[in-house]
C-alpha cells in the first residue's frame, strides 16, 4: 500500500465554498485536488494500491481509497466535489469514526498528529524535504507513507511531529517540487524500484 498525506493549511473545513473557485475562495483546494489525481491516475485506470489523506485545517481529514473509489474524474472541479461532499457529512463523523460519503471517499475529525500517528503504525513515514536523503539512495520501502505539503512550508510544530515519526527524509530531486509533481515523481521511484528496473 502507497499511501500520501497532504497538510491543506487553508483548506475549507465546511462544504460552503464555490466549486468556481476552488483556487481562491476555497483556500487553494486546486493544489489538493491535484494531488488526489496524480496519487491515483494512470493513463487508463486508477491506482488501487493507493490511499491518500487531505489534512484540512488540522480539523478534518478526507481519506479515498484506491481500491474503492468510484467517480473520481481527472479534473479539479469534480475532485473538489467528492471533497465538498465528504465536508458536508461531517455530523456524521463521530471521534475517529468516519463518514463515508461515497465509494472510497471518508471524512475523519482527525488533525494532522493523528492521522499519521494512525498511518505510521503500518507504513514507512517518508518526509519529502530539500535537505533529505537523495531519494535514489534509499531502499523502496513496502508500504511507504509520503507526507507533503500544500504551497505553504509546514508549519513548526508539523515539522517536530515528522521529526519524530518520520523513518526517512529523502528529496526526490536538485530542485523543489509542486506538491502533484512529487507525488508522480515518488510513483515512479516506486514503480522503478528506485529507478532500477523500467
Amino acid at each position: 500500500m502507497r499511501q500520501f498525506i497532504v497538510i491543506g493549511h487553508d483548506a475549507p473545513t465546511t462544504p460552503s465554498f464555490s466549486l468556481d473557485d476552488i483556487a481562491g475562495g476555497a483556500g487553494r483546494l486546486d493544489v489538493l485536488c491535484r494531488c488526489v489525481n496524480s496519487a491515483f491516475f494512470l493513463s487508463h485506470a486508477i491506482r488501487e494500491d493507493v490511499r491518500v489523506h487531505l489534512v484540512l485545517g488540522d480539523e478534518y481529514t478526507v481519506r479515498f481509497e484506491g481500491s474503492e473509489l468510484r467517480r473520481l474524474n481527472p479534473d479539479e472541479r469534480s475532485t473538489a466535489a467528492l471533497i465538498r461532499k465528504a465536508l458536508d457529512a461531517r455530523e456524521e463523523a463521530i471521534g475517529h469514526m468516519p463518514a463515508e460519503s461515497s465509494p472510497g471517499v471518508s471524512l475523519y475529525r482527525m488533525g494532522f498528529e493523528a492521522t499519521l500517528d494512525a498511518v505510521a503504525a503500518d507504513s514507512t513515514v517518508m518526509q519529502l524535504h530539500e535537505e533529505g536523503t537523495p531519494v535514489v539512495d534509499v531502499e523502496p520501502p513496502e508500504n511507504p507513507a509520503f507526507v507533503l505539503s500544500d504551497h505553504h512550508d509546514f508549519t513548526d510544530e508539523e515539522a517536530s511531529l515528522l521529526d519524530a515519526s518520520a523513518d526517512e527524509r529523502v528529496r526526490l530531486g536538485s530542485e523543489i517540487l509542486h506538491a502533484d509533481h512529487a507525488i508522480t515523481v515518488s510513483h515512479n521511484y516506486l514503480d522503478t524500484e528506485a529507478y532500477t528496473r523500467y
